[in-house]
């Protein structure tokens, strides 16, 4: 435990893990997509229940199967004024968490199955650039998920 790795992913979609000098063979079953921005501004007391829906639409139109949907609205009472929404799907999840004063939004898109979270990440992208001109995508990345050996 504690040991420092690195991940060297191949041409091939295997990655290698290097730990204490040597190499091993990894494959992924799963792919996690986040993304984080900066400007979400949604003028209305629902916004939560906006993204929720956003949410939702992105995973039908990736084919996923969603199992569950939840959002909870953030009055700033006890956390900060924003939500956090989820969908969960057959295959993990999507969620959103949003810092409505800061104007951050920060959404991931997490799948294990046939699913690509890409598609809706993108989705959800287009959604807010739509709805949110200025709003700015400050990063994305994607992450190799349920690493195994070959």
């Amino acid at each position: 435990m504690g040991e420092n790795c690195l991940f060297i992913k191949l041409k091939n979609g295997r990655q290698k893990r290097q730990q204490g000098g040597t190499m091993t063979d990894y494959q992924s079953h799963g792919k996690h997509v986040f993304l984080d921005y900066n400007g979400y501004n949604y003028d209305e007391d629902n916004q939560g229940h906006w993204m929720l829906k956003v949410l939702q639409n992105a995973v039908s139109y990736a084919n996923a199967r969603e199992v569950h949907a939840h959002v909870s609205p953030f009055d700033g009472s006890v956390s900060p004024l924003g939500f956090a929404a989820v969908v969960l799907i057959d295959e993990s999840h999507v969620t959103a968490h949003c810092y409505s004063e800061r104007g951050w939004l920060a959404i991931d898109c997490f799948t294990c199955g046939e699913s690509d979270p890409n598609i809706m990440a993108d989705f959800i992208h287009e959604r807010l650039n739509e709805t949110m001109p200025n709003i700015q995508l400050m990063q994305r990345q994607e992450v190799d998920r349920f690493l195994h050996g070959v």
